[in-house]
């Protein structure tokens, strides 16, 4: 099993949206569904890389060429619905931990979330070695430099971290970044990947 283990947040260790989520979201903009979505991710990567949330509703508003009544129920909505996780990874997070291995996390992520992820679950995110918020480098993945200073910030050289991400993209580019890198599908199928089982054997 690699020592240096590079995680993703959504879609790994953290849920992403449901579908209750996302309707509320809808109901909340008052435009299409079909419509709010293209929007909402086509204006989404200023916002990954730092950008203010008046400004991003702002862009998604002009986007759909409307202005929303109450941006700050869109905010807070919008933040919700990206604040669970997945127990069954957590367990995993603090077995790899416990077990010795270096973790990092390397997310895209938006600079409102962070002091919420960090105030609930500071328990298993004081886990990682280091934590790269996109946010707060200025760059997204599947952005190289986003990679580059992952590796920087755990100070090993890429060739000697794994990386795991939900996102095809993102695993191809940790791979032109000289990480070995690999799809998740589910926390079964990663601690099969890495030879790890979580309990008093783990190895």
């Amino acid at each position: 099993m690699p020592e240096v283990i590079l995680f993703d947040l959504y879609g790994v260790i953290a849920r992403t949206q449901t579908k209750h989520d996302k309707q509320g979201l809808v109901d909340l903009a008052q435009v299409p569904a079909d419509d709010f979505w293209q929007a909402y991710w086509e204006c989404r990567p200023p916002y990954d890389a730092g950008q203010e949330s008046v400004a991003y509703w702002a862009a998604v508003g002009e986007r759909l060429g409307t202005t929303f009544a109450d941006v700050r129920a869109l905010i807070d909505a919008d933040l919700e619905s990206w604040s669970s996780v997945d127990d069954e990874m957590v367990a995993l997070v603090h077995a790899l931990a416990d077990s010795g291995r270096t973790l990092g996390l390397l997310s895209n992520i938006i600079e409102d979330l962070v002091p919420v992820w960090e105030s609930r679950h500071g328990d298993w995110l004081g886990r990682f070695a280091a934590r790269i918020y996109s946010c707060r480098i200025g760059v997204a993945k599947p952005d190289l430099r986003a990679y580059e200073i992952s590796a920087e910030r755990l100070g090993v050289e890429p060739a000697k971290i794994l990386f795991i991400d939900d996102n095809q993209a993102n695993v191809d580019a940790a791979r032109l970044a000289g990480m070995s890198a690999e799809r998740f599908t589910s926390a079964a199928a990663l601690r099969s990947l890495l030879r790890f089982d979580v309990g008093p054997n783990a190895t």
